[in-house]
């Protein structure tokens, strides 16, 4: 992958099919781009291998506490 395009993905960045936030990103090779939630990015990268360049940030997701995550206030 070229790094010069690789863009961080935001929290503004919306998965195309369920609207969740986008931690994949396919880079069409015709042109245009797909956003996917970790779970669609799953289903529908191994049918756009061929087809586009693939960025996966799903492994940011161990990386963050949930804004509502309960406080242990033992």
């Amino acid at each position: 992958m070229n790094a010069t395009l690789a863009t961080p993905l935001t929290a503004a960045d919306r998965c195309d099919r369920c609207g969740a936030k986008a931690y994949v990103r396919a880079r069409l090779h015709a042109g245009g781009e797909l956003l996917f939630c970790a779970h669609h990015g799953r289903e529908h990268i191994p049918a756009l291998k061929g087809l586009a360049e693939i960025e996966d940030q799903s492994d940011q997701l161990h990386d963050e506490t949930p804004a509502s995550a309960p406080v242990d206030e033992r």
